[in-house]
């Protein structure tokens, strides 16, 4: 669209501008594009002829007023030719796929390829260009197929007794798509079972069905199983099949005949008795029964656990007497209740053994006295302050034979009703007061005679230890009241505190004389003088020389010698590795003239320390250098001793110097025997 204007040669508009229209004539110069090249799309399998399958659709760029813009839609190809090659139609104006011929069957194609073309020109393949896509349908499985099992008939075994165990396999075929509910296999057991000892599980691999025991069962009542089993799928069949949906078939299972355990009819077995059943008493017969039915067996009876060990079993025939007398009040019992275990083994192959429990429940009798709670008490020692004393029993026994009890004062001593008075609370409870005004400080053993509730009853005279002492204003016993009460006069008293006075002075007078003792030893020097101390010095001796046979000997190789100048002019390789290290020498630490008892240990040690780190020090890691320990001996020479003696010597004083010199004295004592 353009806009023309009319003006002079200096630009003056001469008429007003009118516009230009130009339109542009199309030309098919574009083809038709499709939005994508491969379309999938599905149909189920059996449906009828024009059943909607998917679209397709393609843009044309050319004026669509035109027949350049109109696109025609025509299948090229249709892969597989199966049943027919023409299974499909497309909409030439919409691109719309819809079946056109029946028989499409997914067992037999899962999906076709069509080759669709888009024309242009309304499809006029001379002038129109062309454009191609693939549509991919997949055919939906439906249920088209019932299961089948591949046998009418199906064996298997178990053993009795056994559960959870695979008995038998029932395989199965399906020709709808695996792992999907027109597939999967459902079992029912239609018959044979009516206790429903048997459950058949699917597969979720194979879809076989097992058949399972989930109930035991006996050989004695039914030696075999004749199961009707029903497959069906878990979808329904597509209506239209010409089958059944389900396939049936039986199941024949063999029960198999093991050892079974004993067992005992009544377990637990409870029996009743009253406590005291005397030793060697026969309380029942705990028999068991074989199940074997149709083998003769023998069984046996043995004792498990009998935690007091009451009971023994009769070996062959099961008769439970006792050992000890029955007691109700034991520590074994629970509930008034006593419970052992007993073992039946039979004599099967292997033996097979059986459990039975028997409870003994004892009847309580009044077989134990009541004992006064509680033993001790106190009491002031005047009426008016203080408060009574809370008292009551304790019976083993049960009721009725225990509460309640009946508290009472003995008439001997005659004191204790004359001091002492009780009051019943309610059926067991009483309390204890004094009778008197005043009672002095001291202990009370005050006897109280405690009677039970049983049939006849039994009474216990016990023993309350009473404690009366001063109280104060709130009924609390004193301290002064309590030691009283213990026994304790005042000289004892006092006594008791001179001791613990001296005690202590002698403990605080250890403790100073330890501390100046050590203060003492760190001023004090050594009580021996230091050149006599010989704990860490050296001692020196003199020169002993040698005797008439060492002088011939070259005594010069065993003198150091004066000067090193002679060993240091030696060629390398000639000079001795024996000979002292041309260095200074370490520096020793210095004792202190006075030393401190505690640093010889430190001065030990730093001398040490120098020593190991001194190279100059021998050894040096060869042959040591001894010196010339010079001439001239004061001691002369002592090559001329001689062992024997012309002299007499009297040599009895060794039998002075006990029992070590006994054999000397022996050979040198008494020469005249010699």
């Amino acid at each position: 669209m353009l806009k023309a204007h009319a003006v002079d040669i200096n630009g003056n508009q001469m008429e007003p501008p009118i516009d230009l229209y130009i339109y542009v004539i199309d030309m098919n110069d574009n083809r038709p594009e499709f939005k994508n090249q491969v379309y999938n799309g599905s149909v189920a399998e059996g449906s009828k002829p024009g059943t909607s399958v998917m679209q397709v659709t393609a843009f044309d760029a050319d004026d669509s007023t035109t027949a350049n813009g109109l696109v025609h839609y025509r299948i090229l190809s249709q892969t597989p030719h199966i049943p027919i090659p023409n299974m499909f139609t497309i909409n030439g104006a919409t691109g719309e796929i819809s079946t056109i011929a029946a028989g499409i069957d997914r067992e037999k194609v899962s999906q076709y390829t069509v080759i669709v073309q888009a024309t242009d020109m309304e499809g006029n393949l001379n002038f129109g260009l062309s454009n191609t896509a693939t549509a991919l349908i997949s055919i939906s499985d439906i249920n088209d197929n019932p299961p089948e099992l591949d046998s009418k008939t199906f064996l298997g075994e178990v053993p009795e007794n056994a559960v959870g165990v695979v008995v038998a396999n029932l395989t199965v075929r399906d020709k709808d798509q695996p792992h999907t509910p027109n597939w999967n296999a459902v079992y029912r057991i239609t018959g044979g079972d009516p206790l429903g000892h048997f459950t058949i599980r699917t597969d979720e691999i194979t879809n076989d069905g097992r058949v399972i025991v989930v109930k035991p069962v006996d050989y004695e009542r039914n030696g075999a199983f004749m199961l009707m089993v029903v497959v069906s799928n878990q979808a329904h069949l597509a209506s239209g099949i010409p089958s059944s949906p389900s396939s049936s078939a039986g199941v024949t299972i063999t029960v198999l005949d093991v050892n079974e355990a004993p067992v005992f009819p009544s377990n637990p077995k409870i029996i009743r008795f009253e406590e005291g059943v005397p030793a060697d008493t026969t309380l029942a017969t705990f028999a068991a029964l074989d199940p074997d039915r149709f083998i003769q067996q023998t069984i046996r009876y043995s004792k498990l656990s009998d935690p007091a060990n009451w009971l023994k079993i009769n070996r062959t025939n099961g008769r439970i007497t006792t050992t000890a007398v029955l007691d109700r009040e034991s520590p074994y019992m629970k509930k008034n209740v006593y419970e052992a275990t007993f073992l039946a083994v039979d004599n099967g192959s292997p033996p097979a053994t059986g459990t039975g429990t028997l409870q003994i429940y004892l009847i309580d009798v009044n077989d134990n006295v009541p004992v006064l709670v509680p033993q001790e008490a106190l009491v002031c020692e005047r009426s008016r302050h203080g408060y009574p004393v809370n008292i009551t029993a304790s019976d083993l026994d049960s009721e009725p034979n225990a509460g309640p009890y009946v508290f009472e004062l003995p008439s001997y001593p005659s004191s204790a009703r004359r001091n002492w008075t009780i009051s019943r609370l309610n059926g067991n409870y009483a309390q204890l007061k004094l009778r008197i005004p005043y009672l002095e400080a001291g202990m009370y053993r005050v006897p109280i005679l405690v009677s039970d509730s049983g049939n006849p009853p039994l009474s216990n005279t016990s023993v309350l230890k009473v404690k009366v002492c001063p109280c104060d204003e709130n009924g609390d016993c004193t301290v002064i009241g309590a030691v009283t009460v213990a026994g304790l006069g005042t000289g004892a008293i006092i006594t008791i505190l001179i001791c613990i006075i001296i005690l202590l002075s002698m403990v605080l007078f250890f403790v100073v004389w330890v501390k100046r003792r050590e203060k003492e030893r760190q001023t004090k020097p050594l009580l021996i003088d230091p050149e006599d101390d010989v704990r860490d010095n050296i001692l020196k001796y003199d020169e002993e020389g040698g005797g008439e046979e060492d002088q011939d000997y070259d005594l010069s190789q065993l003198q150091q010698p004066e000067s090193l100048d002679h060993i240091m002019s030696k060629p390398a390789g000639v000079r001795r590795v024996d000979e002292r290290p041309v260095i200074l020498e370490s520096q020793y630490p210095v004792r202190p003239t006075v030393p401190h008892p505690g640093d010889i240990g430190e001065f030990i040690t730093d001398g040490l320390r120098a020593a190991d780190n001194d190279p100059t020090a021998p050894p040096y890691d060869s042959l040591l250098v001894f010196d010339y320990e010079g001439s001239g001996s004061t001691a002369g020479s002592v090559s001329s001793l001689d062992s024997s003696s012309s002299g007499e010597q009297d040599y009895d004083y060794l039998n002075d110097w006990g029992p070590r010199f006994k054999k000397l004295a022996d050979l040198y004592g008494g020469g005249g025997e010699d």
